[in-house]
């Protein structure tokens, strides 16, 4: 290809065309002394730099599912839940069950994807996830058993509510009782394992939308933006209007509605 019969528009069209450039078509451009191929290539440089990291991070944070897979192990499961800190609203867990050929680059704990992203990932780990369950543990079970075990109770459910049985559960930190499958607590594991990120999205997902419906239903809260937490709004409206049925009462902040 001679570079220089290409116009810097019709290079950048090109370009913008391929889902990856080629690294020999790559030192075309760089070699290219035109100012606006070198922007062009600058950009695509980086573009393969931040892919080849993504794809070492996806290869990093699926070591243990491939442990478990060489193990003979085929059904793993991920296990994740989100809401163990808000003053409202719902403990949610998701089990996902990915097929052994998923890739989805960028995938991670929930709390470090964009929100964008994060609904993206969660329609994508949806339609191809082998299995995906959900537990949900409200508020009124939570005062009743403390959070660690309305936290565990919700990942039990979570795996009860998945189409399959699991051969192994990667679980973020906890232990559970009574799982008849082999178990890998891991601490942080929603940043070091692909099956609990998925999970994390799931969970996180699953649960801003309910705090949304609940900031329908009790508009002078704003949990649709706050999603429960202690912020200073929340704070506030509670020592206005009192609490609701969805605030944990066992919760600092919250006080009974006289």
């Amino acid at each position: 290809m001679n570079m220089a019969e290409l116009s810097i528009k019709e290079i950048r069209e090109w370009v913008e065309k391929l889902d990856e450039v080629p690294k020999d078509f790559l030192q075309l451009l760089k070699d290219d002394k035109r100012a606006g191929v070198q922007d062009i290539a600058r950009k695509a440089e980086a573009a393969i730099a931040r892919r080849e990291k993504l794809a070492s991070q996806w290869t990093e944070m699926t070591q243990y599912e491939r442990s478990l897979r060489e193990s003979g192990h085929v059904h793993l499961f991920g296990i994740d839940e989100v809401g163990r800190g808000p003053l409202a609203g719902p403990v949610v867990a998701a089990a996902v069950c990915l097929p052994a050929d998923f890739y989805l680059p960028g995938l991670n704990d929930s709390k470090k994807v964009p929100v964008a992203t994060r609904e993206a990932f969660y329609e994508v780990i949806m339609r191809d996830a082998t299995a995906v369950g959900i537990g949900v543990v409200d508020a009124v079970r939570i005062d009743a058993i403390n959070i660690l075990n309305a936290t565990k109770e919700a990942m039990l459910l979570a795996i009860q509510n998945a189409s399959i049985v699991p051969d192994a559960c990667l679980i973020d930190a906890v232990q559970l009782a009574g799982l008849n499958c082999k178990q890998v607590p891991i601490i942080g594991g929603d940043g070091k394992s692909v099956s609990i990120a998925a999970a994390s999205i799931v969970a996180k997902v699953t649960r801003d939308r309910m705090m949304v419906e609940y900031g329908r239903e009790f508009p002078e809260y704003g949990f649709e933006k706050h999603a429960g937490y202690g912020t200073a709004e929340h704070l506030s409206a509670i020592e206005r209007f009192g609490a609701t049925p969805i605030h944990r009462k066992t919760f600092t902040g919250v006080k009974e509605q006289a």
